[in-house]
Order: C-alpha cells, then sequence, then structure tokens
C-alpha cells in the first residue's frame, strides 16, 4: 500500500512538473505574459491528476498482465526465448562494431536498428525451439496447480483425499501420452470435446510409425482400425480445446512400444491414456498414471440395484439352458434367467443381482412375474 501511494505522489508529481513547464511555452508563445497563470494552473492540476490516478492503473495493470504471462509459460519456453535473445544481442553486437565508425545518424541509428532486428530474430528462434529444451529438461514443465494449494490461499486446510490428490498432481507435468490402442479406438475425440481433458495431448513418433504400418497392413480388420485411428487424430488436430502435440522421439531395435512409452512417461512425469489392459497394468506397476478409457466408460455406466424393474430386449440366447441375453442403452450385459421363451421381444424384468468383472458389470435378471 505504501508503494502504491509513493508512485502515485511520484506521478503526480512528475506530471504536475510537466503541465507547469507546458503553461510557461504557453505563455512564451502568447503576447499577453499574464496568460501563463491560469494556462500553468490548469496543466499543472491536470497533469497531476493524471499522475495519481490513471498512470499508476496503467503501470499496475501492465506489470500483473505481464507477471501472470511469464508464469503461466513453463520453464523450457523461458529459457530457450532467454537463449535466443541472448545469441540475437551478441551477433547483433559483434556485427555493430564496423558501424559505429559511420558518420551522422547512421552512426548510431543502423546499429540501434541491427540489436532490435536480430534481438527479435533470436528471440524468436529460441521460442520455436522450446520443444528441444522441453525435451532436454522434461523438469523444467511448470506443474499444475494442486488442489491443496488452490484452496490453501483461503485459508481452508485439506486433509485425507485432498492430500493424496497433491502429490498426484505434483507428479505430473499435465501432459497425457496417448497410446495406439487409445487413437484406434476412436472415443478420445467425443471425450476431449466434452472438455473433461486437461493438459496437452503428446503422441510419440513411435506412435505414429505404429499407426501408419497398422494402415498399411495387408489385412483388411487391421488396416480400417489404423486408418480410423489417423482420422481420430485428424479431428483432435481441429480441435482448439485440448492441443495435439507430436514429440520426435523414435524406438530403438529391439525395444517394445508399451515399454519405451511406460519409460517415457516416466522420465517426463506424463499420464498414459489408453484402453490396453495389459499396458495399464505394467505402467501402474512402474508408479505411472494411467488413465484408461474403459474403466471411465464403466464407472459411466448406468448403476441398477437388485429389485429395480428393467424393460429389455431379449435379443440372443445365453451360455445355460432356457437363458436370455439383452444390452442396455450403454452396453451393459442383461442375462435373463428363463428368458430365452421371449427372444426378440421386449419384456420386463427384475434385477436379482449385478457382477462386476475386469471386463464391465453383468446384471442378471428373471422376467417380471416368474
Amino acid at each position: 500500500m505504501l508503494a502504491l501511494w509513493m508512485l502515485r505522489a511520484l506521478s503526480a508529481g512528475g506530471l504536475g512538473v510537466i503541465g507547469w513547464r507546458l503553461g510557461l511555452y504557453v505563455s512564451e508563445l502568447s503576447s499577453d505574459k499574464e496568460a501563463f497563470l491560469p494556462w500553468g494552473l490548469a496543466l499543472a492540476l491536470a497533469g497531476a491528476i493524471i499522475g495519481g490516478v490513471l498512470i499508476p492503473y496503467l503501470i499496475l495493470k501492465s506489470w500483473r498482465m505481464s507477471a501472470e504471462f511469464i508464469d503461466s509459460l513453463p520453464g523450457s519456453a523461458l529459457i530457450s526465448a532467454t537463449a535466443g535473445l541472448l545469441v540475437g544481442l551478441v551477433v547483433a553486437s559483434l556485427i555493430s562494431i564496423p558501424l559505429y565508425t559511420l558518420s551522422g545518424w547512421p552512426g548510431w541509428g543502423v546499429p540501434v536498428i541491427v540489436n532490435v532486428v536480430l534481438g527479435f530474430s533470436g528471440l524468436w528462434l529460441g521460442v520455436q525451439r522450446e520443444r528441444d529444451v522441453r525435451a532436454i529438461f522434461p523438469g523444467l514443465e511448470a506443474p499444475a496447480p494442486s488442489i491443496g494449494s488452490a484452496m490453501g490461499s483461503n485459508g481452508i486446510g485439506w486433509t485425507g483425499k485432498a492430500d493424496k490428490i497433491k502429490s498426484r498432481k505434483s507428479s505430473r507435468n499435465g501432459n497425457i501420452l496417448v497410446d495406439t490402442s487409445a487413437i484406434i479406438d476412436g472415443r478420445i475425440a467425443d471425450l476431449s470435446i466434452t472438455g473433461f481433458l486437461e493438459g496437452s495431448l503428446i503422441v510419440p513418433r513411435f506412435v505414429l510409425d505404429e499407426l501408419r504400418h497398422i494402415a498399411d497392413s495387408s489385412d483388411p480388420l487391421r488396416r480400417n482400425r489404423g486408418r480410423r485411428g489417423l482420422e481420430v487424430l485428424g479431428k483432435l488436430r481441429k480441435d482448439e480445446s485440448v492441443p495435439l502435440q507430436v514429440l520426435d522421439v523414435g524406438v530403438e531395435n529391439g525395444k517394445e512400444v508399451d515399454a519405451v512409452l511406460v519409460q517415457l512417461a516416466r522420465e517426463t512425469k506424463s499420464a498414459i491414456l489408453t484402453t490396453d489392459y495389459n499396458l495399464n497394468r505394467v505402467a501402474e506397476l512402474q508408479g505411472v498414471q494411467v488413465l484408461n478409457v474403459n474403466e471411465l466408460a464403466n464407472a459411466l455406466k448406468s448403476i441398477v440395484l437388485p429389485g429395480e424393474e428393467l424393460r429389455v430386449n431379449i435379443v440372443q440366447e445365453g451360455k445355460e439352458v432356457g437363458q436370455g441375453v439383452a444390452y442396455l442403452d450403454d452396453g451393459t450385459m442383461v442375462v435373463v434367467e428363463g428368458g430365452r421363451r421371449y427372444l426378440n421381444a421386449f419384456h420386463d424384468v427384475v434385477v436379482t443381482r449385478v457382477l462386476q468383472t475386469a471386463a464391465g458389470r453383468i446384471i442378471f435378471a428373471q422376467p417380471k412375474g416368474d
């Protein structure tokens, strides 16, 4: 608060003096020397008001916007931009040495222009090579703010589950590595449109290579799956709600794609988005957070309890004698005991039990009234 009032006082005093001097200049141009008093007072008062009210607001507003912008940038971008700016200024200084011998205004004007042009050129080149710096120093990525730190400023204490969320957030940099299975699955595009994904989607180059090999396969089924994956990537590229980046990382001969993906996730502190059950388990054993699309779909399926009534369309026979099988709108299987006689027809059933398996949820029911 004291610094703000000092800034107001300095701004008001400085612009007040400028207004007073401007009044002197106006009085010198006028034939009436007594006109200095109203002009000088009016301009000095206007300068003091503008300096005390407007100038501090503009300075503080610009300072806060600059600080927020710099704070939002990752460390790799700041380092690459600073390095590019320094290189550009050093080159400009070396080039400007013989230019100072020019006579007249080119002796100082041309070196200034050269420094500005090469400085901004170096800054631009540094920003363009930010990906290389991020690959060398993956720890420079700005960590995502944790829930505990965001609420701590309001004086609210968090314990238990919030501490787990905070520790998990601190071990991630906000990036999500996308596996080939998640791309081919296709639901990632619909998920990104909803806005539930936070952070940037990173597709390593070896995942693109694997997807291209699948699209070029002689097997029609694999070829169609690969082409669908490429179409999903094109859709994600057009979607601006979630940024998509391609990381130039290959696979050495003899190494599996899944192993390299898990190692890359550990080194860059990123999560893995996949639908592969085996990759899910291997990554969790190595301490890598996994976002499994299938687990998300199972978690969002409708919850039914024993005793509830459903109206289903029994479409096929079950494995046991007399059983019928139906499916809910979300794909959940409903096994109807004694439902074979209602095959290819809608019928009311009563839920008897719900079985949760690794493959999903299975509902067992029997026809209503039996």
